[in-house]
């Protein structure tokens, strides 16, 4: 016997994410009958999801039912859980903004200027508070970024249950992978922040496996990525120069995302990405990996868009009927239903990572039931770590909420001001301005969003 739900999708338009997750509740026995709400500002996106979920739920032969609308205030109404992937910026928003940075001497955008960030906290802040007015007792599982940012800010602002999850915990795997070991063998942690996690634990068979990852960078880590760079993925991530030099550095191997994000002087110029995360781009933080990212993502959209109204192709042969890895609907489960389970997440620290304040949303495993989320304890990380990676990150983060908070400008000039690439004052409140006053070239959904959020939040000029 089932418990039904209702799921409401912000940014439903997320058509990948959003059939995952139709698929996975479809798959989940203890979730039958349960009504999943679309909402997205994107008409046409909104109506492909409603659509294609529809089918897809009719191949699989669940009783879901289905329901969209343009406005959030409806979706939400007797909600259970939010899944929020909504974002104020898109690719090409942020493809704007890089050149315009990089006019103005900042290599590929890296300005330090989060300014795109507080327009997505400002989003998300703004659902929770109309949750607390609509369904106060309603979880939100934070699905897009900035998740560090957006559930620290969220979880202090508001009285809402949140939880933020990310993909990046997988990288473990691609450890894995890379080394020829079973998936299933291996025990692993990595705590720390979002996009900023570090493999502490790496066990296989119940034994260390660090010294796995030891011989491989000895005897075969130059002959692989000259091999895998030649190959149109070109070097993973996770197994990159970049990757091993941040292990030999900080002592833990960094997991996921972190990896992209390094020092700066990973992203000095092209030519030292390409020293770094190899041939022939330089990985997919670039302006030609970005520009492949955004083609992969419009070929995508436009395939599934197709199929969505197109009866003779069915979502099932798109999709399959097999469970995603997403975690969002098993932890549904787990809270509905006490079906418990162990979770990557991201929720208030609480003790939880020595170190870090309570307020402050840490990346860490917990244990999920009917209970709740209860993040587990762990064990300190390296003081090398913790001083050159997650305290500065925290206090980045802390200025971005500060600004969006107070309205003081100052707060995001400063983050300019401590970019390598800022060689005066001029120059960082040159392309502070410059990008807070981007224009709608492109006339872009995101681009409209985005300049609301400036209109409502009018900062200082800065002395």
């Amino acid at each position: 016997m089932g418990t039904p739900v209702k799921v409401t999708v912000i940014g439903a338009g997320s058509v990948v994410f959003s059939l995952a997750l139709v698929k996975d509740i479809c798959l989940t026995e203890g979730l039958a009958g349960s009504h999943i709400t679309f909402m997205d500002i994107h008409e046409g996106r909104l109506n492909a999801i409603y659509n294609l979920a529809t089918r897809f739920g009719e191949d699989l032969g669940s009783d879901l039912t289905f329901s969209k609308t343009l406005n959030r205030q409806e979706a939400l109404q007797d909600a259970d859980f939010v899944v929020n992937t909504a974002t104020v910026t898109d690719e090409y928003m942020m493809r704007a903004e890089r050149e315009l940075a990089d006019a103005r001497g900042y290599h590929y955008g890296r300005t330090g200027l989060p300014y795109s960030v507080t327009g997505n906290i400002q989003l998300m802040l703004s659902i929770a508070q109309d949750m607390e007015r609509i369904c106060p007792d309603a979880w939100i599982i934070q699905a897009g970024n900035p998740v560090f940012d957006g559930t620290t800010a969220v979880t202090r602002e508001t009285g809402i249950k949140m939880v933020g999850l990310c993909h990046g915990h997988y990288g473990y795997l691609g450890i894995a992978r890379t080394l020829g070991l079973d998936p299933a063998k291996i025990t692993w942690q990595a705590p720390g922040l979002n996009h900023n996690i570090w493999l502490t634990d790496f066990f296989y068979e119940g034994q260390d496996a660090y010294p796995l990852i030891d011989k491989w960078i000895e005897e075969e880590a130059e002959k692989y990525w000259a091999e895998t760079q030649e190959t149109e993925a070109g070097i993973p991530t996770q197994m990159s120069p970049s990757a091993i030099h941040q292990y030999k550095m900080y002592g833990l191997m960094p997991i996921g995302d972190t990896p992209r994000r390094g020092g700066w002087w990973y992203h000095v110029d092209a030519e030292t990405r390409i020293r770094w995360y190899g041939k022939p781009i330089g990985g997919g933080d670039t302006p030609v990996g970005r520009d492949r990212i955004i083609d992969g993502k419009e070929k995508k959209f436009a395939d599934i868009t197709k199929a969505a109204f197109d009866e003779k192709v069915r979502p099932v042969d798109l999709f399959g009927k097999e469970k995603s890895r997403e975690q969002h609907v098993p932890i549904i489960d787990a809270l509905v239903n006490d079906n418990e389970g162990q979770f990557q997440v991201n929720v208030r620290n609480e003790g939880a990572l020595p170190g870090m304040p309570d307020d402050v949303a840490v990346e860490v495993p917990a244990v999920v039931n009917i209970k709740g989320i209860q993040p587990l304890r762990v064990p300190p990380l390296p003081t090398k770590v913790m001083l050159e990676q997650i305290l500065p990150n925290w206090l980045s983060i802390e200025s971005t909420i500060e600004a969006l908070l107070t309205g003081d400008r100052s707060m995001l000039l400063f983050n300019v001001l401590q970019s390598h690439q800022t060689r005066s004052y001029d120059q960082a409140v040159e392309v502070m301005e410059a990008l807070m006053d981007l224009e709608d070239k492109e006339a872009t959904d995101a681009m409209r969003l985005m300049q609301s959020t400036r209109e409502k939040f009018q900062f200082p000029k800065p002395l």
